[in-house]
């Protein structure tokens, strides 16, 4: 399974973006998909999730309310629209897939995007 990430860019404080992940290969409505994101100097932490089905969906605490994570199987995609964003929510995003619904647990994710930059800044 291959993933690309898109939609990223900069942004200012109070914006929104929708960042895409589209999967290439096999059985990609089988995988959970998970976004995760890296700022410098720090750890990659996980963003939100979802199951194969659509009908189970996590978010960090930083993000809820303003993160809405979506997905598409007839079109392989999932979408993360990030509303009212802060400068803190600046770093890498990268999508990533699994048989199991692993939530936000990075080290359970098997395959991974090479991730799209978003910067959020006046």
């Amino acid at each position: 399974l291959q993933l690309v990430e898109s939609g990223g860019g900069l942004v200012q404080p109070g914006g929104s973006l929708r960042l895409s992940c589209v999967a290439s290969g096999p059985a990609f409505s089988y995988h959970a998909i998970g976004w995760f994101r890296q700022s410098p100097g720090k750890e990659r932490e996980g963003v939100s999730s979802i199951s194969s089905t659509g009908l189970q969906t996590n978010y960090a605490d930083s993000v809820k309310g303003r993160f809405t994570i979506s997905r598409d199987n007839a079109k392989n995609t999932v979408y993360l629209q990030m509303n009212s964003l802060k400068p803190e929510d600046t770093g890498i995003y990268y999508c990533a897939a699994d048989r199991f619904d692993s939530g936000l647990d990075r080290s359970m994710y098997y395959y991974w995007g090479r991730g799209t930059q978003v910067t959020v800044s006046s």
